[in-house]
């Protein structure tokens, strides 16, 4: 039998009959919040240098995956050789970096943001196809981090004050209880 003390958080998951279990430490908070602020600044800063110094998607999109083997090197090709597609992805990278970048430093739209860092670093994963040193990459790692960011709802700064905006006499949590999850 184990002992849990007062100041830890017992995490418990059971998936297809495994039971996954793990305590926190009270510093795991600290560490949440600098894997947060670090994540939250790297993509903030990759996306203002993409939207300051201009970003053009359609070289990378048609030749990334045609050299490295990538399993979708289809679907690479068909977004680079689409105008409105490369439109789109020119606009939606470096402002998504930012928009995510922000949502996860300040604390606002933390699991929204971290789901859609999530999304972009496996797109990334594929862009990016490399097996030489194995399947983990970076990219990988950093899908990791976000989902683990989104999976803590680590950050609750700003979206803590939304959260308790009263609608109809009720905090806006409450009153949209599933809310929770995107603004955790």
């Amino acid at each position: 039998m184990s002992e849990t003390h007062a100041s830890e958080t017992v995490f418990r998951s059971t998936l297809a009959g495994i039971t996954v279990e793990g305590r926190a430490h009270p510093l795991s908070a600290w560490f949440v919040l600098a894997l947060r602020l670090v994540i939250g600044f790297a993509f903030f800063y990759s996306g203002a240098e993409k939207v300051l110094g201009g970003f053009d998607s359609q070289g990378y999109l048609v030749n990334v995956a045609g050299q490295n083997g990538n399993p979708l090197e289809g679907m690479f090709l068909w977004m680079g050789q689409t105008p409105w597609f490369v439109e789109f992805v020119n606009i939606a990278i470096p402002w998504g970096e930012v928009a995510i970048g922000l949502g996860i430093m300040v604390g606002f739209l933390t699991r929204l943001a971290a789901f859609f860092g999530a999304l972009m670093m496996l797109l990334f994963y594929f862009g990016n196809w490399e097996l030489a040193h194995g399947p983990i990459n970076s990219d990988y790692m950093y899908m990791l981090v976000f989902l683990s960011v989104a999976a803590f709802g680590a950050g609750r700064i700003l979206g803590r004050y939304v959260e308790q905006y009263v609608v109809d006499g009720q905090p806006l949590i409450e009153k949209y209880p599933a809310l929770r999850y995107v603004l955790g």
